[in-house]
């Protein structure tokens, strides 16, 4: 299970942010609409996710963040890349979120 932190949902499609909301409850999140330590990002949220995201980076936010995307470009997944955010592809299956929460927030460490 992943430290718990405050998560910043920056989704329009009302179903899937009462499913993140309620799945990102669950596993024992916290839902904020500021100071948050992590956001998750609709690729479509404003018209353009990453933009927003950009944005966030330019004035210095560097907040762990996941971008939800269906069957993104490879030059999507650059700009996204460049923002050092991570892809998570839509549809969401499970604890997803989370889970890439988990790997970001504590990477393996090599010996």
């Amino acid at each position: 299970m992943v430290e718990t932190c405050t998560i910043q949902l920056l989704v329009e499609d009302p179903s899937v942010l009462a499913a993140l909301r309620f799945s990102l409850l669950i596993e024992g999140f916290q839902i904020g609409d500021s100071a948050s330590e992590a956001f998750v990002i609709d690729e479509r949220y404003q018209g353009d996710g990453v933009k927003v995201l950009e944005e966030m980076r330019a004035q210095g936010n560097k907040a762990l963040t996941i971008v939800i995307t269906t069957h993104p470009s490879r030059q999507l997944r650059n700009r996204i890349a460049r923002c050092d955010a991570v892809v998570v592809e839509k549809p969401l299956m499970g604890d997803e979120i989370s889970r890439t929460l988990e790997a970001i927030r504590n990477p393996l460490k090599v010996a």
